[in-house]
């Protein structure tokens, strides 16, 4: 049984000379926690710096630049949004935002995380950004299930980090025919222009534009009416008006409007675009990114014209889109 003190009461009956007073304690808030106190007081976990980089092996172009890509998540995004999926395959766990792919994590790291039955492996910036994220009714298992070049990293998610890897490498936009190599050509890697961005980008998914493209005009030659002769795999895929029958024919066609709540702007999506209002089709290209504008717009990562280099923009506010794909299944 405890015991419990009772205090009893002071009485100070006039004021004590200053000669006979004892020292005045000092104020409250200048004194000392007692130990009580101390452990009573709630105990601040230390903030653990985000991942700098992706931090995946990526199959595709320039992997000089993998330890250079990341992709933060939107802001205040809500667990509900999410899904994962671990791929004990490929070392991987695969973070979907309704019900899309939007980032990979390394599995293997330091930092543990427990997730339902699930015991993931994780480097420490990506434990904190997962831990209040991930559920385990919402986390599945297995690879995935379009992955073309076999590295993990669902094709839509490999078109977004080939044109990250566009705009980190910057080439500087560069007119004229050059003679590329057949197939998996491509241009000098400090030059391009719009359409190089996409090939590449589509390449990092494990798609080679350039033999798919010379290969459908040979099988549809109709399609094709302004390519001449057997088409010329040098630059037939670095025009825009002639990649447009391709994407028409075999990618999955989406809504134009930047606005559209039923089919929503995604990023890796493939976007064809009109800067010359006063000329038939589009005449532009790029890729929507994963990074919105302060009016939630997502930049297009693109090369837009003599004197810039690949990066991403704001186009999507005064630049009309009339096309837009997305890599199929």
């Amino acid at each position: 049984m405890k015991r419990h003190l009772a205090l009893a009461p002071v009485i100070f009956i006039g004021c004590a000379s200053r000669g006979d007073a004892s020292p005045a304690a000092p104020p409250i808030s200048d004194r000392a926690p007692t130990a009580a106190v101390a452990a009573a007081a709630p105990r601040v976990a230390p903030r653990v710096a985000p991942e700098t980089t992706l931090g995946v092996s990526d199959k595709g172009i320039w992997s000089d630049l993998d330890d250079q890509v990341q992709l933060p998540l939107p802001a205040d995004l809500a667990p509900a949004r999410v899904t994962a999926r671990l791929d004990d395959k490929h070392a991987l766990l695969v973070l979907s935002i309704d019900d899309f792919p939007r980032k990979v994590y390394p599995l293997g790291g330091p930092a543990r995380l427990a997730v339902g039955h699930f015991a993931l492996a994780l480097r420490p910036g990506d434990r904190a950004e997962l831990a209040p994220l991930l559920a385990e009714a919402r986390v599945t298992e297995g690879p995935p299930a379009h992955d073309r070049d076999g590295d993990g990293i669902p094709d839509p998610l490999d078109v977004l980090l080939g044109a990250k890897k566009t705009a980190l490498n910057a080439d500087a936009y560069t007119e004229g025919y050059f003679d590329l190599a057949y197939p998996n050509g491509d241009m000098p890697r400090d030059k391009g222009v719009c359409t190089d961005v996409v090939i590449r980008a589509v390449r990092n998914a494990g798609l080679d534009l350039q033999a798919a493209l010379h290969e459908d005009i040979a099988a549809a030659r109709a399609a094709y009416p302004m390519v001449k002769g057997f088409g010329d795999p040098s630059i037939d895929q670095r025009r825009v008006g002639t990649l447009l029958p391709y994407f028409v024919r075999h990618w999955e066609k989406h809504s134009p409007a930047i606005d559209d709540p039923a089919d929503t702007l995604r990023p890796g999506d493939v976007i064809f675009m009109d800067t010359f209002p006063n000329r038939a089709g589009p005449d532009h290209i790029g890729v929507l990114s994963d990074r919105l504008t302060d009016d939630g717009h997502p930049f297009v990562i693109n090369n837009w014209t003599d004197g810039t280099v690949t990066k991403e923009m704001d186009l999507l506010p005064f630049v009309p889109v009339l096309d837009r794909y997305r890599l199929p299944p």
